[in-house]
């Protein structure tokens, strides 16, 4: 599964360098999630900490330093990103973009994310 996976983002990166379009999907009925996804929240740390995905980094998209902690992660790796309503996840993959990364889902807000992934959440 996780290689289909692989060639399903590489066809659709593919299809986005070609088409102008992003590469980067909105909130869909399911979002596979491995061991190697990267789930990441871009809301505040009070917000986080009043409940979030299991096993999900939270990286304030409205921080200043957001672009440099963003930047340690691995650029090829798929990312799931999430926040309240699917505004600052929406922002956060736009800079994600600009910083290299290829594999990036708007899984929107927090309660659309959670049915989605399957990703319990944590509070």
């Amino acid at each position: 599964m996780p290689r289909l996976r692989r060639l399903l983002t590489a066809a659709l990166v593919a299809v986005a360098l070609a088409t102008g379009t992003s590469a980067c999907s909105t909130p869909a009925d399911e979002i596979a999630v491995t061991e190697s996804t990267i789930v990441l929240d871009v809301r505040t740390a009070e917000e986080y900490a009043s409940g979030h995905l299991e096993g999900a980094l939270n990286i304030d998209v409205q921080g200043a330093d957001f672009d440099a902690l963003v930047g340690e992660l691995p650029t090829d790796a798929d990312v799931v990103v999430y926040c309240r309503s699917g505004n600052r996840s929406a922002a956060a993959i736009d800079r994600m973009e600009q910083l290299g990364f290829t594999s990036l889902v708007n899984a929107g807000g927090l309660d659309a994310a959670a049915s989605a992934t399957g990703l319990e959440i944590v509070r």
